[in-house]
């Protein structure tokens, strides 16, 4: 299949199409309106709907009523935006409907700026609304994996009747790179018998509901969630491992940074210095076990993002207290450098017997 030059968000969207999806629900913000506008554009032509909604609460709570049909529905939005989008996932999550949220997130807090930041992780990862729960998370580096983790993302929400996160920066909504749209699933899917489709008089009602007023049943219905989310983290958690061998310095990073720390470590083998990076590509679940296979040879992590530092405290659960660990970021917009990461790098490295 050739491939095609396209702008991310656009990517996202069509991805998205690809996969199935006939119903996007949203509302404008920077840096991710080219993807609301690809589809107000494509999804007519296939006979699909898009609705700007009147906010970004409308948007997921129209989510919650398209999913709970079984249709494959997807909304976006960026930082501010998936702020106010929180309580209608928790009731998604809770409800068990399978839907694909993407945030192309912008720097903060409040309004913030529209440049780049991975300052979203706390809320993506944690869970922003209320309650028990968790939903997988997808970073995407480039917009090949963009586009293969949404359509991906949708089989994932499908098979765990779970809200699922693609999560990138303004740079993956905004940049332009050749990509293809591969068939890339051969997961079998479960029959959505749950689905609010009408009775034809051959069935009971289904309900689509997240209220448990008895506690005895809520808590059962809560343990019933997490032994799913022990499933994920089980069977979906996803991670690269790059130049590894050998390495004195463990960078950790994520998204569009990752690319940035790859440069860095490139540039810093040729001057002598071994360094090798553990990427998650799922943010939750988190990939801690690859921790385990840091190399004796190493030192020292040192972890980077576009943020005063969130994604640190996985860092420092999945490493258990065995090496140091140091944190080099850039926030509000700004962006690391290959250069400030190796003399980050240099500097750490000379402080470290």
């Amino acid at each position: 299949m050739a491939k095609v030059l396209m702008k991310g968000n656009e990517a996202i969207a069509a991805a998205a199409m690809k996969a199935g999806c006939k119903y996007f629900f949203g509302y404008p913000i920077t840096p991710q309106n080219e993807l609301p506008e690809f589809m107000s554009r494509e999804l007519p032509k296939i006979g699909g709907v898009f609705v700007q909604a009147e906010s970004e609460v409308a948007a997921i709570n129209m989510i919650y009523g398209a999913a709970g049909t079984g249709a494959r529905v997807m909304t976006s939005s960026s930082s501010p935006g998936m702020a106010l989008k929180q309580e209608g996932i928790s009731y998604c999550a809770g409800a068990e409907l399978p839907c694909v949220i993407v945030n192309i997130s912008r720097g903060g807090p409040g309004l913030g700026g529209i440049q780049p930041s991975q300052a979203d992780y706390f809320m993506t990862t944690r869970g922003g609304g209320n309650g028990d729960y968790r939903h997988p998370v997808y970073a995407p580096a480039t917009l090949q994996e963009a586009v293969d983790l949404t359509m991906e993302a949708f089989d994932v929400a499908d098979y765990y009747r779970t809200p699922v996160i693609v999560m990138g920066d303004g740079m993956i909504g905004q940049m332009m790179e050749p990509v293809e749209f591969k068939e890339t699933s051969n997961r079998e899917l479960p029959a959505k018998d749950w689905a609010t489709t009408g009775t034809e008089g051959k069935r009971q009602p289904n309900i689509i509901n997240s209220l448990a007023l008895d506690p005895a049943e809520l808590e059962k219905h809560c343990h019933k969630l997490d032994a799913r989310y022990k499933e994920i983290e089980e069977k979906e958690v996803r991670h690269e491992m790059y130049k590894m061998e050998g390495a004195e310095i463990v960078l950790v990073a994520y998204g569009t940074t990752s690319r940035i720390v790859k440069n860095a470590i490139d540039a810093l083998q040729k001057e002598g210095i071994k360094a090798g990076l553990i990427r998650p590509i799922t943010l939750w679940p988190f990939p801690e076990k690859a921790f385990d296979a840091i190399p004796e040879t190493a030192k020292v992590i040192l972890t980077v993002e576009m943020s005063t530092g969130q994604m640190i405290d996985d860092v420092k659960i999945a490493n258990k207290g065995r090496l140091p660990i140091e944190f080099y970021g850039r926030t509000g917009g700004m962006i690391p450098t290959p250069e400030a990461i190796m003399e980050q790098v240099k500097e750490i490295l000379g402080g470290v017997k």
